[in-house]
């Protein structure tokens, strides 16, 4: 691949955000069915505006589940409740439900792979092992040696001003943030590697006054300098690239932000996939993560394919990976396997394929295994899937994510140097 100098920009929002309201809503609900009941099937999709939250979609569990307070917990720990949720408060909101039971032409079809079997296992226990994709669909799972954690640079570092953002506000260090915010930033490529940073961008709700000061010029001086100080400089105090003073610094470029979260916005589940993911500099199949149960593969094997592309980049093989898996509903195995490492690879893609597909088990019942998807919730004291529903499903470091193990990153490294060229 010819080097090439570019700009790219990947943008993140916070956990008031009102998509990621609605992501961290339906996230939660699956929490709650999948500690009660870990064969719960799920899918939970939420929108909220102005005064009200709707959740609707198709559960069928042996288990009973709050919702409506499932639904106002959740708001309130994001931070919109009494006078600090500018215009969405927890406790007063209405909360509306219309769920029915999954369908069973789509039950029938998870539970039934059709694979032929010569034995006379007990249904239950083949259905437990061998379930047939939720949906057809394809995924992708990327990574890259831009970063530690094996991430696109532009979004790790969206992610990480978002979260900073939001840590200020909630530990009180700026104490006049309101829960919705935005970040972006650009980062200037030379030669196809990250060499400065371009741009930074930040946008964050606010008190209508702040430190007793109303006058809106005033007041957008005194977060700057606050934004500067406590989130921008802060996160990047540890990067290897750090802005410098060509580098572009917007905060609040609107020049107000008051009215945000879902009185200013409507959000909906599943609307933020890209910051989800990598920030764009992936593709990606179009399906979303959120109140999706683990047999749903736009989740899970999702999920597959970062952990594939992740080891592949961490045995050494490729300096980039990325990989698409594609479904069908009801059949367990994967229709196809696609990975391409953009002219990096130590060996040819069609000999890490050959890898990918002699070490890597891509059924859904493997991959729900292999990462305990349902039972990570309860292992995790009932808060799993909403902790990732917020700052990104790929690249984290703060919680402990299966699917971000290289554990086989040195068999791989290992298996391709043993023939030469990984085909055995």
């Amino acid at each position: 691949m010819t080097p090439r100098n570019f700009l790219f920009t990947s943008e993140s929002v916070t956990e008031g955000h009102p998509d990621k309201v609605c992501d961290q809503i339906s996230d939660a609900i699956l929490d709650e069915f999948l500690t009660k009941d870990k064969s719960s099937r799920v899918a939970a999709e939420t929108t909220v505006t102005t005064g009200m939250a709707l959740v609707c979609g198709e559960i069928t569990a042996d288990c009973y589940v709050d919702i409506p307070q499932v639904v106002r917990n959740t708001i309130k720990n994001i931070g919109y409740s009494g006078s600090t949720g500018g215009g969405f408060d927890a406790d007063t909101c209405a909360v509306l439900t219309s769920i029915d039971e999954q369908s069973t032409d789509i039950g029938n079809g998870v539970n039934k792979a059709f694979e032929s079997r010569n034995d006379n296992s007990d249904t239950s226990t083949f259905e437990t092992e061998e379930i047939g994709a939720g949906d057809q669909g394809i995924m992708f799972g990327y990574a890259c040696n831009e970063t530690p954690e094996l991430m696109p640079l532009p979004i790790s570092l969206a992610h990480k001003l978002s979260y900073r953002l939001a840590q200020v506000r909630k530990s009180g260090l700026v104490n006049y943030l309101r829960p919705d915010g935005k970040s972006q930033v650009t980062v200037e490529y030379t030669d196809g590697k990250p060499s400065r940073i371009h741009t930074v961008l930040i946008s964050t709700q606010h008190n209508p006054s702040v430190n007793g000061v109303s006058d809106n010029k005033q007041v957008q001086e005194i977060i700057k300098n606050d934004i500067k100080k406590y989130v921008i400089d802060y996160v990047f105090e540890n990067e290897s690239i750090k802005p410098d003073s060509d580098t572009i610094i917007l905060i609040n470029p609107s020049g107000r932000f008051v009215i945000g979260g879902p009185q200013g916005d409507s959000g909906l589940t599943g609307r933020k996939i890209i910051v989800d993911t990598y920030g764009g500099y992936s593709r990606h199949g179009g399906g979303a993560f959120s109140g999706k149960d683990p047999t749903k593969v736009d989740r899970s094997a999702a999920y597959a394919a970062r952990y594939v592309a992740k080891n592949i980049v961490a045995s050494g093989l490729a300096e980039k990976c990325e990989i698409e898996l594609a479904y069908a509903i009801g059949v367990a195995e994967p229709v196809s396997i696609m990975v391409d490492t953009f002219g990096t690879g130590r060996i040819s893609d069609d000999d890490i394929s050959k890898l990918v597909s002699k070490n890597f088990d891509l059924k859904p019942a493997a991959i729900i295994k292999q990462f305990d998807l349902r039972n990570l919730p309860s292992k995790n004291g009932g808060k799993f899937y909403q902790l990732l529903a917020a700052y990104g499903h790929m690249g984290r470091t703060d919680i402990d994510v299966p699917w971000e193990h290289t554990d086989k990153a040195s068999s791989l490294s290992e298996q391709a140097s043993s023939c030469g060229c990984g085909c055995v």
